[in-house]
């Protein structure tokens, strides 16, 4: 393998590690054990530290404009091309849970590809989007500005599952 190999596969792995610690938080919280929930995200955040070492190696990160339009052109690929994949799979195995978290995240970068689009028109027009507060349901991902609904468009979740992002 060569190094630009071994860099994707590193920023992978710390990605998913950081995920997976921060799961395992969540479940500590639950069970009562506080302390062990901080341990992990502790460490998930050493795991972003690597992560973040690894894409700046892959020199990831660009201008805004372009990051936008990756963001754009992965979100589109997601709703369009790999959930609907993964989610016709699921459906043929008989895998419910699966499909239905396919199906929710399909559906909310359907509406992040929409967002990133409009930051986009913005970007290029030298403008920063206006001061919105930004919500997201915490059961799908759904994402949406201003104000949550009382009910996720996409989960029927209730306003209360949705968390402001700082």
């Amino acid at each position: 393998m060569t190094t630009a190999e071994n860099v994707r596969a590193a920023f992978a792995a710390e990605s998913q590690v950081n995920r997976r610690y921060l799961a395992f938080a969540r479940r500590a919280e639950q069970e009562g054990l506080g302390q062990v929930a901080r341990l992990f995200r502790a460490v998930a955040a050493a795991e972003t530290v690597h992560a973040l070492a690894y894409f700046k190696a892959m020199r990831g990160v660009k201008s805004t404009a372009e990051n936008l339009q990756d963001a754009i052109d992965g979100e589109r690929t997601e709703a369009q091309e790999m959930y609907p994949q993964f989610m016709a799979i699921a459906m043929e195995e008989g895998e419910k849970v699966a499909m239905l978290s396919f199906n929710n995240a399909m559906e909310t970068e359907k509406v992040h590809h929409r967002l990133c689009a409009e930051a986009l028109n913005k970007v290029r027009a030298g403008q920063d989007l206006p001061q919105r507060d930004v919500y997201v349901c915490g059961r799908c991902g759904y994402t949406v500005v201003d104000e949550p609904p009382d009910r996720c468009p996409i989960c029927g979740a209730a306003k209360g599952d949705f968390h402001e992002v700082p």
